[in-house]
């Protein structure tokens, strides 16, 4: 089979041999064998429940895919709530005519992705347009988390004298996707920061350090986050741009096309607020892990300026930071 045609979507038997020969020989377990029309699962305790979509474009970039975005997109939201990934749900929308190996590299990568968070695609569902109906592919997906924590991190744990800090580099993501669809040569062997956040957060639990709020840096990136922190808590944040971390490509990239760092999108990055005297500690804790060895404390929380994340320049200056204006990149997660 060279790609996908409508009748692979049309419910009979094509669809079944779709289904059999590509899902569920990548995301085979116990729970999906059974093939019923809704999973059962155990959940005991405060459980954590989370969806999103996926409509990335190129479809492959550095270092990942929409695939392994779609599965750490996800468990990562539920990371953020300090809950241990479980289930995962899968729908797929595809336009007819989309390669099949390129489907099956998707499928694969999505199932190593599963495989490393340790959890389980119990179900999903599956949709053939025509072609034009949709750009290649589109996916959702859902997941399902236990929370580990008595005291979620969350915005109304936000407080004054909290320390800010971030955990890597800043905007891969986004860069990774501009420099693919612009055709551009970063000269350089930069990939996109997709990874889990999970095991970042069940260090920093292990290590006793009492999270107020966490949230992943996606699209608006890092600017999108403290403005929204700084709104539902109605308290101010500083942030001194100086120590914000962002590696050489990103910075290349950002002055060549106008773009700020803290703008782009990230989809293995996190934002955590705590006790400023527990800040040392969750730097030693980040920094044990590849993907967090940039963390960095950023700046403070504050009753000066209620509602504004103010940033003071490598200059000596101060400015708002405000959020991101208009579609910076459409189509990036």
């Amino acid at each position: 089979m060279k790609s996908i045609q409508l009748s692979q979507g049309g419910g009979g038997l094509e669809s079944q041999t779709l289904i059999q020969n590509l899902f569920y020989r990548h995301f085979n377990n116990p729970i999906l064998a059974q093939a019923e029309d809704a999973a059962l699962i155990e959940c005991q305790g405060q459980t954590a429940f989370t969806t999103d979509s996926y409509t990335v474009n190129p479809l492959f970039f550095q270092g990942g895919d929409i695939g392994k975005l779609a599965v750490i997109g996800t468990l990562n939201d539920l990371a953020m709530r300090t809950a241990r990934p479980g289930y995962l749900s899968a729908g797929f929308i595809i336009e007819e005519g989309l390669a099949y190996a390129d489907l099956e590299r998707i499928v694969a990568s999505m199932a190593q992705a599963i495989a490393e968070a340790d959890c389980q695609l119990v179900c999903g569902d599956t949709k053939v347009v025509p072609k034009g109906a949709v750009d290649k592919l589109f996916i959702n997906t859902s997941g399902i988390g236990a929370v580990q924590t008595n005291h979620p991190p969350a915005l109304n744990r936000i407080q004054p004298g909290d320390a800010l800090i971030v955990s890597g580099d800043l905007g891969r993501h986004g860069a990774v996707i501009m420099a693919a669809r612009g055709g551009l040569d970063l000269n350089s062997d930069l990939q996109t920061d997709c990874a889990l956040l999970w095991p970042l957060v069940e260090a920093l639990l292990n290590a006793g350090i009492e999270l107020h709020a966490l949230r992943d840096a996606t699209r608006g990136g890092l600017a999108t986050v403290l403005n929204e922190w700084a709104q539902a808590s109605g308290l101010g944040l500083a942030i001194e741009e100086s120590q914000l971390p962002i590696c050489e490509p990103v910075q290349g990239l950002c002055e060549l096309l106008g773009f700020e760092a803290y703008d782009l999108a990230n989809e293995g990055r996190m934002v955590i607020a705590l006790p400023a005297d527990q800040a040392e500690a969750a730097l030693r804790v980040l920094r044990q892990f590849d993907i967090s060895q940039n963390a960095a404390h950023i700046g403070e929380v504050n009753q000066h300026q209620p509602g504004q994340v103010i940033i003071q320049t490598a200059w000596g200056t101060q400015r708002r930071l405000h959020w991101p204006n208009g579609e910076l990149l459409p189509r990036i997660c």
